[in-house]
């Protein structure tokens, strides 16, 4: 795996994989997608002076980009979904659970969600998929679907980059950088599946 990695980062194709990898694991979200860009990120600090592949900055732009078109896609095949998908997700607590809470957050201002919930395993699924069935509209999406990606990409790749240029060693860097991602990813969960102030019992 490690060897593939290698391989792939040592070419203008990691931007393709970058990018196709993203785009999907809002789908299927056990692709690691977070993995990828780190260890490209790495590979940018590693690489030799200007110009590099891969160049961070275009590694920044391509995760950010790939991340808003798969929160679209899902956004709308969830919107345009009908009895089947409404099956699906009677059986899925998550998306049932995402219904409930994204009812009145977006349009309240409080899709801050959807920042949150990027870096949690799953929860660009279940934000993506739950908008577009609560039928939010792309006005209230979009802009936070945009500072969601530009969020979780900006974070990977600093974590790749800066790690291996700070500890001097691509696999260490990127073994810190890693654990870091998952610990973001840990306290997302923990964030989004905390009920909401206003879900309290009243006293």
């Amino acid at each position: 795996m490690v060897e593939i990695l290698g391989s792939l980062t040592s070419g203008p194709w990691i931007y393709v994989v970058v990018a196709v990898s993203i785009l999907l694991d809002v789908f299927l979200p056990v692709l690691p997608s977070g993995v990828l860009v780190i260890t490209a990120a790495a590979a940018a600090a590693a690489a030799g002076p200007p110009p590099r592949v891969p160049d961070v900055v275009a590694l920044l732009v391509t995760a950010t980009t790939a991340s808003v078109l798969g929160d679209m896609a899902a956004y709308r095949l969830a919107r345009r979904g009908g009895a089947r998908l409404d099956r699906v997700i009677a059986r899925s607590r998550r998306l049932t659970r995402a219904h409930e809470r994204l009812g009145t957050a977006l349009a309240r201002g409080g899709g801050a969600l959807v920042v949150i919930a990027r870096f949690a395993p799953a929860g660009r699924s279940v934000v993506s998929l739950g908008a577009g069935r609560t039928q939010r509209t792309v006005k209230e999406f979009l802009p936070w679907s945009v500072l969601a990606g530009m969020t979780w990409a900006s974070y990977s790749v600093a974590l790749g980059y800066f790690g291996t240029q700070w500890l001097g060693t691509t696999w260490l860097g990127t073994a810190i950088s890693l654990i870091a991602l998952f610990a973001a990813g840990s306290l997302a969960a923990f964030l989004v599946r905390r009920p909401s102030p206003s879900a309290a019992p009243a006293t």
